[in-house]
């Protein structure tokens, strides 16, 4: 049974090609994200992940990973603190902030932090129903 604290942590990274892929599949071709002269001229020196790739691993959490059978999201909150880049590891972790038995539901701290520094690059919540896995 899932309670206030608990936490779920998941290591990941993203390529290129992965960036390029999903820059076709949404159509945000900015080429911040896909032009490596671009990225180089940048104020960041190199082509940045886009924001909404590297959050999408929250969804990879709760709809295959943790508790996934039944999740429905309800909501996402989110602030992109630092940008993300290629061939670079993060760690997303996902903490039970409060319980909403009487409606099935839990809202989760969501974080995810860059492995070598230690830097936070999204903060956020996710408010999810699943009736399946947050029956009290």
């Amino acid at each position: 049974m899932l309670k206030v604290g608990d936490e779920f942590r998941h290591k990941f990274s993203y390529t290129q090609d992965d960036v390029d892929t999903y820059a076709r599949v949404s159509g945000d071709v900015n080429p911040l994200h896909i032009d490596a002269a671009a990225g180089k001229t940048s104020m960041f020196g190199r082509n940045i992940i886009h924001g909404f790739l590297g959050a999408s691993v929250f969804t990879k959490i709760f709809g295959a990973l943790w508790y996934a059978d039944g999740h429905v999201y309800m909501s996402q909150s989110m602030k992109w603190l630092k940008p993300m880049f290629v061939n670079t590891e993060y760690e997303a972790v996902v903490t039970v902030k409060e319980i909403y038995p009487d409606k099935n539901r839990i809202l989760y701290d969501c974080a995810v932090y860059e492995v070598s520094t230690g830097d936070k690059t999204i903060a956020g919540e996710a408010l999810l129903l699943n009736k399946k896995q947050y029956v009290w």
